[in-house]
């Protein structure tokens, strides 16, 4: 008995110790588990709220003709959805250069003799048929004061915008698009001394007619070709920017050195 008694205290010390290990261990057990828990569910969180990019991967190459043209019935028109409106508009057009350019009918002849015909129904209208039918009365024609409102409103705003567009150019932060816009002006100046304004409209107005119609067709070769002629503008724009516009002195050096 002695002997049991005497050994029992030995075994009590590493029962102790093993007890506060596994009491111990179930602890730790426990915080891994719940971080992993919390962990799983952060990423699932994560997953299932992916972050948007804010890169826009999209071109212009992959959107259709429609939605470059900006929609709508004018769009249509350009791309001959309607064949009859495209046909009559672009009729009309041809007949007014012509008359303007190939006959050299004037402007003003041409406002002359529609109030002459207008003012001459109106009589026939008014006192002569009268006479002998009964015809109702003559339709009165005026410019509502909301119309002219909304028309000026209108105008307004897209003469702000385009003024706002040509001093941000101006202002130079862009240079490719300054450059571009200079190239532009200078090549429709070019055209302008070679023809009339109005001979330039309509070309501009045939132009809008038959090259969405045309790249819509053949959007495949046109892409291939399109992305060569940009590469070599790129190219071209490196060499600029390389031997002449690097030399300018910018705004951000001047603010440097003053500073």
């Amino acid at each position: 008995m002695a002997d049991i008694v005497a050994g029992e205290p030995e075994h009590e010390p590493t029962t102790f110790i093993d007890s506060a290990k596994e009491k111990i261990t179930e602890i730790f057990d426990r915080d891994d588990s719940s971080s992993s828990s919390d962990s799983d569910a952060k990423t699932k969180d994560k997953k299932s709220f992916p972050v948007p990019s804010n890169k826009n991967t999209t071109s212009w190459k992959d959107k259709p003709v429609n939605t470059l043209l900006g929609g709508g019935q004018a769009a249509d028109i350009f791309l001959w959805r309607s064949k009859r409106k495209s046909m009559a508009i672009l009729g009309f057009a041809t007949i007014v250069w012509a008359l303007f350019e190939m006959i050299e009918y004037h402007l003003l002849s041409l406002l002359c003799h529609l109030l002459i015909l207008v003012l001459g129904g109106h009589f026939l209208w008014s006192n002569t048929l009268n006479l002998f039918y009964k015809c109702p009365q003559f339709p009165q024609v005026a410019v509502e004061e909301e119309t002219a409102l909304q028309v000026a409103l209108v105008l307004r705003l897209e003469i702000n915008n385009a003024l706002e567009v040509l001093r941000e150019i101006s202002a130079g932060k862009d240079l490719k698009e300054f450059l571009a816009v200079i190239a532009g002006l200078w090549i429709v100046s070019i055209a302008g001394s070679c023809c009339s304004l109005l001979t330039l409209v309509y070309i501009c107005f045939v132009l809008l007619h038959t090259v969405p119609l045309l790249y819509e067709r053949h959007k495949d070769k046109a892409d291939v070709c399109l992305e060569k002629a940009e590469a070599e503008f790129k190219k071209q724009f490196d060499v600029l920017q390389e031997k002449v516009l690097s030399r300018i002195p910018s705004r951000q050096s001047k603010d440097k050195k003053v500073a």
